[in-house]
C-alpha cells in the first residue's frame, strides 16, 4: 500500500512542481471611471509587476449572469511567487510616496473589489 501511495504522490509531483497561481479580483468601475482609464491604470501596474514576477489582465464579460462586475486575473509561476510580490505591494503601502502606493490609490478611485479568489493552475500536460 505504501508502494501505491508513494507511486501515485510521485507521479503527480511533476505537475504540481509546475502549478501556476492564478490571483481573481472581482471588481466594479466607478461611476466616472472608463474601461480606458482602468485600463491605463494596469498598463502602469504591469510594468510594476514585470519587476516583481506578476502579470495581469482583465476579463470583460460577454456572457455571464453578471455583466457588471469584471474579474482581474493576475498570473505568477507558483503561490510562493504571489506572496513575494504580494509582501512587496503590501510593504510599499506604508510609503505614501512609493509607486504602489500611487498605483493603489489610482486603483481605489476608479474600482471598487468586491471578491478575491487565488487558484493553483494544472494543465494536466
Amino acid at each position: 500500500m505504501k508502494r501505491v501511495l508513494a507511486a501515485t504522490l510521485f507521479s503527480l509531483a511533476p505537475m504540481m512542481a509546475s502549478a501556476d497561481y492564478i490571483d481573481v479580483i472581482e471588481f466594479k468601475l466607478k461611476e466616472g471611471c472608463s474601461f480606458q482609464k482602468y485600463l491605463a491604470i494596469v498598463k502602469d501596474f504591469n510594468e510594476w509587476g514585470a519587476k516583481n514576477g506578476y502579470q495581469s489582465e482583465i476579463l470583460a464579460p460577454v456572457q455571464s449572469n453578471n455583466l457588471v462586475s469584471m474579474f482581474w486575473a493576475g498570473r505568477t509561476k507558483d503561490a510562493a511567487s504571489f506572496g513575494k510580490a504580494w509582501d512587496t505591494w503590501r510593504n510599499a503601502q506604508a510609503d505614501a510616496n512609493s509607486v504602489e502606493a500611487k498605483l493603489w490609490a489610482r486603483f481605489l478611485a476608479c474600482s471598487t473589489n468586491v471578491a478575491r479568489y487565488g487558484y493553483d493552475t494544472y494543465s494536466g500536460k
